[in-house]
């Protein structure tokens, strides 16, 4: 894994990101930076950084996105491609994580695919926020954020034909979301 700081000297961070990715380096990419807007953030994950982390940090917390990304790292990487997941006119194709609605790109950010295979990999059963929250961002269950509803609707924003009346990605209100094909 990468951890990329964006102030490198004479090196602009999302210059050095942006060039990996399109050499097709598919190497997990943590941010670890002292630069916290919102719009900062947002640049990093939309040139496919797997995680941000703003100065100061908890070593400790660190020390667990990064395991939890070189164990996802190494599930994707482990044994042939498997075949692409299919719903609708939606595809999803894991082993080049690029997922296509009627034959066009949806570009997720790292996090919104991440949702979406959770999701997934439930086959109908309702996931809880918490639960989100912990497999997708690595969250302890007791944070209070509404990053899940947000990045749900940006997902559906993306997959589905009528967000606004969504055929996959359901709300089970009070409780989370369920995944439908």
């Amino acid at each position: 894994m990468i951890l990329l700081d964006l102030m490198v000297p004479e090196l602009d961070g999302y210059q050095v990101l942006q060039t990996l990715r399109a050499r097709g380096v598919k190497t997990p990419v943590v941010i670890l930076t002292a630069k916290s807007e919102e719009a900062d953030k947002v640049r990093g994950f939309r040139l496919d950084a797997d995680q941000y982390v703003t100065k100061p940090f908890g070593v400790l917390e660190l020390l667990e996105r990064v395991r939890a990304l070189i164990r996802r790292s190494a599930r994707d990487s482990a044994g042939s491609a498997p075949p692409p997941l299919r719903f609708g006119d939606v595809v999803v194709d894991t082993s080049s994580r690029m997922v296509t609605r009627a034959g066009v790109p949806c570009a997720l950010t790292p996090k919104a695919y991440e949702l979406l295979l959770a999701l997934i990999r439930r086959a109908g059963a309702v996931a809880t926020r918490n639960e989100l929250l912990k497999e997708v961002w690595g969250y302890s269950a007791f944070v209070t954020t509404r990053t899940v509803d947000s990045h749900v609707a940006e997902l559906r924003r993306k997959i589905e034909a009528d967000p606004a009346s969504p055929k996959y990605v359901k709300t089970v209100w009070k409780v989370g979301y369920r995944f439908e094909k």
